[in-house]
């Protein structure tokens, strides 16, 4: 028999790669942080000796959940500045509150419980834009959890960064820094159009470029974005972005809610991906992202939570539920935007707009072990007629009980392994009564 590090025994794997399959009583075979084998879980024990199996009986087991856009540290703004459209939010609140807090203390905390809540709901890599992202990726290494960290750019003085230029020379260091982590990698994150100029937009692009990194970028997220732009330049942002060279296929546009149809042809065409965040959007009455006539015309869709302070949760499982609930609302066709594809959106579509979808987002032998188990053992999962379709609207992310990371268990049987929960819990109380104690004066 050949030896392996762990089995593990599923009632169901969904394995994403084919679309749409669904392999009942299965399970995996992992040897040093990667897939060995994925079979019959008789097949597997009568091929392989591991030193440790998991029976799961009652679970599906699916790929780790990529969240393909937040900003992690502001978890601990969550719940501060509610039912407000986005400039308010943005302008009277945030920004405010960020200028006086953020710090690489404030990251850590913030970034550590972000990455908690994450790992719970059973996300095991996420894509995030925010000041000091060494710090985050710093705690991303500890926990032990995948992290793309923007190389943040904006035209926002902060105590990260006081020019486009120090935000640039800042994140072309991180790049350096994190080249060769086995769990950390960088791509660009400029803010927006609205923050950040024309000319400095080609400049990453550029640097992109040689670094052969994606751009990450909030792109039309409101309709006022959309007029401000044209009433300033005359034109759309998504058009001035296209002729600084950035549309192709490093752009991951995220929001994208005010798209027209050449405007979805133009994405498809060079090749650009979307980031969609619906709960977001649809707290901060921002729009809907066409999500079902971006995939129709052959654009790569994944979904992203937002941050916490905009959403107000980091729960991947629901923001599918919504995406394709969603959907067929905009589309007025029931049949968009179907399960299976909403899982994608959370797995091997958001590896692709990474670039790491020979590594992650589906259970296939040779990718690394990143994997989530579901259970559907509970009352409120019963009848199960379709795995895949119960586990998109009728799962949630209280039923993840087990996640690994490059073979390495971070939860097991509902409790966090590389994480003092306590501990987190009592760090963003302590930023809350600080931060409170001053709004109060």
């Amino acid at each position: 028999m050949e030896r392996v590090d762990t089995l593990i025994h599923a009632r169901w794997v969904i394995p994403v790669e084919p679309t749409g399959h669904v392999l009942e009583d299965h399970g995996v075979a992992l040897r040093d942080g990667r897939i060995v084998a994925v079979a019959g879980n008789d097949d597997l024990r009568r091929a392989y000796q591991a030193d440790e199996q998991r029976e799961l009986g009652e679970h599906v087991l699916i790929p780790g959940l990529i969240n393909a856009h937040t900003h992690t540290a502001m978890t601990l703004l969550r719940g501060m500045a509610d039912d407000l459209p986005l400039m308010t939010w943005l302008t009277e609140h945030i920004w405010p509150a960020e200028q006086r807090w953020v710090s690489e203390a404030f990251v850590r905390d913030g970034s550590t419980l972000a990455m908690g809540e994450m790992l719970r709901g059973g996300v095991t890599c996420f894509n995030d834009m925010y000041f000091y992202p060494e710090v985050t990726g710093e705690a991303a290494r500890q926990v032990g959890m995948r992290a793309l960290l923007g190389m943040i750019v904006i035209g926002v003085p902060s105590g990260y960064a006081q020019s486009l230029d120090e935000y640039l020379e800042k994140g072309l260091a991180l790049h350096e820094q994190f080249r060769d982590d086995p769990l950390v990698r960088t791509l660009f994150a400029p803010h927006s159009p609205y923050t950040v100029d024309d000319s400095f937009l080609g400049r990453i692009g550029e640097h992109a470029e040689r670094l052969d990194v994606p751009i990450h970028i909030h792109v039309q997220e409101t309709a006022d974005e959309v007029q401000q732009s044209l009433r300033e330049t005359g034109k759309r942002p998504l058009q001035r972005l296209d002729e600084v060279g950035l549309v192709s296929p490093r752009l991951l546009a995220v929001h994208a809610t005010q798209l027209e149809s050449a405007e979805i042809e133009r994405l498809a065409a060079a090749g650009a991906h979307v980031l969609h965040c619906p709960e977001a959007n649809l707290k901060l009455a921002s729009g809907f992202c066409p999500a079902a006539a971006l995939t129709r015309a052959g654009v790569n869709v994944a979904l992203g939570t937002d941050g916490v302070a905009s959403n107000n949760d980091l729960d991947l499982i629901g923001e599918m539920r919504t995406a394709a609930l969603l959907a067929k609302a905009v589309s007025g066709d029931a049949a968009a935007l179907p399960a299976e594809q909403a899982l994608a959106m959370v797995t091997i579509n958001a590896a692709r707009a990474f670039g790491l979808d020979d590594e992650i987002g589906s259970i296939v032998p040779g990718k690394a072990a990143d994997l989530t188990a579901i259970s559907l053992a509970d009352l409120n999962q019963h009848p199960i007629y379709n795995p895949l379709s119960q586990l998109v609207y009728a799962a949630n992310r209280q039923h993840v009980t087990d996640v690994w990371v490059g073979g390495q268990p971070r939860v097991r049987n509902g409790q966090l392994t590389t994480l003092d929960t306590a501990e987190t819990i009592a760090r963003a109380e302590q930023w809350r009564e600080r931060i409170a104690a001053e709004r109060a004066q």
